[in-house]
């Protein structure tokens, strides 16, 4: 009997110890992949929306496990505080303006959180420090987006049948346009009238570019023109003094057609010295009379000079 109670013992406790070994063991698997025996720090961030985010899914950095979600709590009104569990070797590689954002493990696998590594300028982050969260578009959201869309197409997709059916059938200004050989003829008249008047343009703007070259230019007429106030002091002089003498010509010319009139006049007496030959014959007589009078008056004071009378006068006049 004492046999038998010894080998009874022994198996119960080969198999206590059997059992406390795959115990310790599973602890050790268990606490490794939850990383509860390596030293961590702590981060928060806070979500709009976690998406189905669970306590102990997994976050990854550039594709590396690095944590777990310690903890989820509503924080405020409608936002979430997740608390996240990191591998104390990652810390130097995330960095306090890095940011957060919830995604999925594959197609549809769990929730995860990613995480950016953030820019070298940026200090590397400490124990229970906050990091931006980055909002991503769900599931629901983007097929939400995607029937919006589905649904604008057909619209669209409608639209242009319509169109298309109304160009078939020469409706409208362009279905005349694409089936009416004439208006096609006179749209391309049109074209390249407007083609020549676009060249005209052109050239007119490259004349207007050159001139303002040449008013930019130093030392030109047309800058000094432009540029200095003396020159054009004289010129709205000169061109003053020009306006005064237009007036005077013209009323000079305004003269000469008066004397003019007066000359074809038969009345006026120039104009009766003009027309009348009675009138000049007696002229030509009066002077003639008047030399021949002149003549012989100089002859008389020459005798009178010499008379014995007034010699002696005109002696001593002369000297």
């Amino acid at each position: 009997m004492s046999v038998i109670n010894v080998s009874k013992r022994m198996a119960v406790g080969l198999f206590i110890t059997i059992g406390v070994a795959i115990l310790i063991a599973a602890v050790f698997v268990v606490g490794g992949q939850h990383k509860a025996f390596v030293k961590s720090i702590h981060l928060h961030i806070l979500f709009d929306n976690v998406q189905g985010l669970q306590t102990g899914n997994n976050i990854w950095l550039s594709g590396i496990k690095v944590g777990t979600v310690k903890s989820i709590a509503f924080s405020g009104n409608s936002q979430v505080a997740v608390t996240l569990s990191i591998d104390k070797q990652a810390q130097p590689h995330i960095r306090k303006d890095s940011k957060c954002r919830i995604s999925t493990d594959g197609l549809i696998g769990n929730k995860i959180i990613v995480i950016d590594g953030g820019s070298d300028a940026s200090p590397m982050v400490e124990n229970n420090d906050s990091l931006p969260s980055e909002h991503l578009a769900g599931t629901e959201e983007l097929m939400s987006t995607l029937e919006k869309s589905n649904n604008n197409l057909l619209e669209i997709t409608g639209n242009l049948k319509t169109i298309s059916k109304r160009l078939t059938e020469s409706q409208g200004t362009l279905g005349q346009l694409i089936n009416d050989p004439a208006i096609a003829d006179r749209l391309k008249g049109s074209l390249d009238n407007l083609r020549n008047a676009t060249a005209g343009s052109e050239a007119m703007i490259a004349n207007l570019r050159a001139f303002s070259q040449q008013l930019r230019q130093p030392g030109g007429l047309a800058n000094t023109l432009a540029t200095d106030t003396t020159v054009f002091s004289h010129l709205r002089g000169a061109v003053t003094r020009l306006d005064d003498a237009a007036a005077r010509v013209q009323a000079f010319s305004n003269s000469l057609q008066t004397a003019g009139a007066g000359l074809n006049d038969k009345n006026a007496p120039i104009g009766l010295l003009l027309h009348d030959e009675d009138a000049a014959d007696n002229l030509q007589r009066t002077l003639k009379n008047l030399r021949v009078s002149s003549q012989e008056l100089s002859d008389d004071l020459e005798a009178i000079q010499h008379s014995w009378l007034l010699r002696g006068f005109f002696k001593k006049k002369d000297k």
